[in-house]
C-alpha cells in the first residue's frame, strides 16, 4: 500500500468527466456542495443539475431524467441522502428499479468534525435491505473510479458509499476489474477469513502482517460488493480456513459482517467476528481519532481473528 491524497469521493467527479466524453446521456444531479462534481461541472455545465439542499427533490429529479432516457448519477452527503431521501429512494427508484446511482458522499466517520449527524453509520443497511438494489464501498480512489464507470451499464439501481478522507492506495492505478458481486482476494490464507470493505481494507492488510507473526495465515477479502456478495469467493475461503472476521466503518447491524455471517450461517456455518460501530453514534472528532476510538483498527482486527481461530471449524 503507498500513501495517498485522495479519498474515494475524489473519485466522483473525475469519474463522470471521463464517462462524459464518450456518453452524452451522463447527467449529474446534486444536492449542497457541488465541489465534489466540479472536474465535471466545468466541462459540462448543461449536464449537470443542483436541487440545493432538498435530498427529496433531488431524488425525484434523478427518477425523472433516468426515464427520459439520460444515464443518471445522483450525490449528497450520504447522511442526508439516505436519510431524508429513504422515501423517495424506495418509491422513486428502488420499486420501479431505475437506473439511478446514487452517491454517498463524505460517508461514515470521515464527515469528522461535523458529528454524529453528519457520520452516517447506517447508509449500507437502508440500502442493501431492497431488493435488486447493488451496494458498493471501494476502499481507494481506483476501486471508486472503476466502480462508477461500472456502474454506468447497468440497468439497475446503484448506491456506492464514498468518504471524505484520504486513504491508502491499495489498488494501482489504471486497475478496472472491479463490478457488481466481485470480490479480491488481495491475500490468499488458510488460517482465518478477514472479509473487509472502504476504509477497513487497509487496516485488515495490516492485522495480516501481524497475524503471520503469529503463525496465523489471513485470508484477506476486499468485499467491496456488499449486494450482492462476492459469494463464491467468501464460501470458498471459509472452507478453509473454518473461521471469518468482518471489518467495516458501520454500524454492526445490517452492514456486511450481518450479510457475511447470514451467507455462511446458511451455507456453511462457521465462526463470525464482526469489527463494527456496536450500539453507538458517532461523535466529533478527526477521522483517525474516531477510528482509533470506535476500534476500527488492525489491532482489532487481529484480536477478532485470535478469538474466531480458537473457535474454528475443524
Amino acid at each position: 500500500m503507498n500513501a495517498s491524497g485522495r479519498s474515494t469521493g475524489d473519485a466522483f467527479g473525475h469519474a463522470l468527466l471521463s464517462m462524459a466524453a464518450s456518453d452524452d446521456r451522463i447527467v449529474s444531479v446534486e444536492g449542497g456542495d457541488s465541489a465534489w462534481t466540479s472536474p465535471f461541472a466545468e466541462s459540462y455545465p448543461e449536464r449537470r443539475f443542483n436541487a440545493g439542499a432538498a435530498e427529496q427533490n433531488l431524488i425525484l429529479t434523478a427518477a425523472g431524467l433516468a426515464l427520459g432516457g439520460d444515464n443518471v448519477f445522483v450525490s449528497s452527503s450520504a447522511a442526508f441522502l439516505t436519510g431524508k431521501g429513504y422515501d423517495q429512494i424506495r418509491t422513486a427508484v428502488a420499486i420501479p428499479s431505475l437506473p439511478v446511482r446514487i452517491a454517498g458522499l463524505g460517508a461514515g466517520l470521515t464527515a469528522g468534525e461535523e458529528g454524529a449527524c453528519h457520520q452516517m453509520l447506517e447508509d449500507i443497511a437502508l440500502m442493501r435491505v431492497f431488493p435488486g438494489m447493488t451496494v458498493l464501498v471501494p476502499a481507494d480512489y481506483t476501486a471508486a473510479f472503476a466502480l462508477l464507470k461500472n456502474a454506468a451499464g447497468l440497468r439497475k439501481p446503484v448506491y456506492i458509499r464514498l468518504g471524505a478522507a484520504a486513504t491508502p492506495d491499495v489498488y494501482e492505478n489504471g486497475d478496472e476489474a472491479f463490478f457488481p458481486g466481485g470480490g479480491r482476494v488481495l491475500r490468499e490464507g488458510t488460517g482465518v477469513t478477514i472479509c473487509c470493505c472502504g476504509i477497513m481494507v487497509p487496516e485488515a492488510l495490516r492485522a495480516a502482517d501481524v497475524l503471520a507473526r503469529q503463525n496465523i495465515s489471513a485470508e484477506v477479502i476486499d468485499c467491496y460488493s456488499v449486494s450482492p456478495l462476492p459469494v463464491q469467493a467468501i464460501l470458498d475461503s471459509v472452507h478453509r480456513t473454518g473461521c471469518c472476521v468482518t471489518a467495516e466503518e458501520h454500524f454492526a447491524s445490517g452492514g456486511l459482517g450481518e450479510a457475511v455471517a447470514s451467507l455462511t450461517g446458511v451455507n456453511y456455518p462457521v465462526p463470525v467476528k464482526m469489527v463494527a460501530v456496536f450500539d453507538k453514534f458517532g461523535q466529533s472528532g478527526s477521522p483517525p481519532e474516531l477510528k482509533e476510538y470506535y476500534g476500527l483498527t488492525a489491532s482489532q482486527i487481529v484480536s477478532a481473528a485470535m478469538q474466531a481461530w480458537i473457535m474454528r471449524r475443524r
